[in-house]
């Protein structure tokens, strides 16, 4: 049976810069009850063992240069359980900041509205209070820094609370179950999540269905299906200038702006939801944004977290993504200080 012993793990390209604080996890210090006491081997900061209220965990981030755009964050305790957020921001920083700083405090106090209780309902308001947040906040700098409509930032985020996990998704991050199967020894790789990128043919159908008379509402360009030919995901916390017709205008880049007008929102922020009651065999979770999965398919993930000791987890799976992702150029692991990549992932054990 599950218990409530956990190994959460997380893995970013570059440093979480932010405040220490207890919504922000960060290698250098604070965040999210996990403590600092990061260890850093080469490009890879890790914390191999830690403790939260639900048990256990395990970190680690791998350091590149350029200024981080991401996020990931971890809460636990009574009443709501534990609750991890991947933030995968692009455009800037802002976005993904801000649904640290504001996502998780939405929850908390919703959930309280319902004693404690988490539901879907309750994680996807908090998704709301967020977005609307955030676009009041671009509304208010919008004559100083109109180029904040174009920031946005992706969100996955678990909830376990009551042996069920609750997953809300916007973008294309991804969570893994790693599920035992029967007595064999093996370890099967379930995908939990709904992904929301234009190079699916299901999200494009969608979009196709949802804009019936925009022929461009998707556009091939360089091999890459895109949003208007502009942005992959269509559904993210922030990127109001394809919500509100009132922020898709000068002076914010012409890249952005759109030749027809905007009778309507092009992306959404209401998160796809999932709610799975926990099984006996179901052994542990990871939490990742894309690109971890450009270099490691559900199933390498799974099978290096179950061949290892816990201990250490996260630095495993850094470090086999950052090998991959240097065979994949012909590089060496050395030179990966120079690829702009963002992960972080996270990963439930019993």
């Amino acid at each position: 049976m599950l218990q409530a012993l956990m190994n959460l793990l997380s893995l970013c390209w570059k440093p979480l810069e932010g405040d220490n604080n207890n919504n922000n996890i960060n290698p250098r210090g604070g965040g999210g009850g996990n403590g600092g006491d990061f260890v850093r081997d080469g490009l890879v900061w890790s914390k191999d063992i830690g403790r939260c209220s639900s048990g256990e965990f395990s970190m680690a981030v791998v350091q590149a240069n350029q200024t981080l755009e991401d996020q990931s964050q971890i809460e636990s305790g009574p009443p709501f359980g534990t609750f991890v957020g991947i933030y995968d921001g692009h455009g800037g920083p802002e976005a993904a900041r801000y649904v640290c700083d504001h996502l998780f405090r939405h929850f908390r106090a919703i959930s309280s509205e319902g004693r404690g209780v988490v539901t879907a309902e309750s994680i996807k308001r908090a998704f709301l209070e967020t977005e609307r947040g955030f676009t009041a906040h671009v509304s208010d700098m919008w004559n100083t820094r109109p180029n904040l409509a174009t920031v946005g930032s992706c969100c996955l985020v678990g909830v376990i609370s009551q042996q069920t996990l609750f997953v809300a998704n916007l973008g294309d991050s991804r969570v893994v179950l790693g599920k035992k199967v029967g007595n064999t020894g093996g370890i099967a790789a379930i995908q939990l999540s709904t992904e929301h990128n234009a190079n699916l043919e299901e999200v494009r159908h969608e979009l196709k269905e949802l804009h019936p008379n925009d022929p461009q509402i998707v556009v091939l360009k360089h091999g890459v299906w895109r949003v208007k030919g502009i942005i992959q995901v269509s559904r993210s916390i922030g990127d109001v200038y394809m919500k509100h017709a009132q922020y898709n205008r000068e002076p914010i880049h012409a890249k952005f702006r759109l030749c027809e007008p905007m009778n309507m929102p092009i992306l959404t922020a209401t998160p796809s939801m999932l709610c799975h009651p926990l099984q006996p065999n179901d052994s542990f979770l990871i939490f990742a944004s894309d690109g971890l999965w450009e270099h490691l398919s559900n199933q390498n993930a799974v099978d290096i977290v179950q061949s290892h000791p816990h201990a250490g987890s996260a630095k495993r799976l850094a470090k086999a993504a950052l090998q991959e992702a240097a065979r994949k150029r012909e590089m060496r692991y050395s030179d990966l200080r120079k690829i702009d990549q963002k992960v972080t992932f996270l990963s439930r054990c019993n």
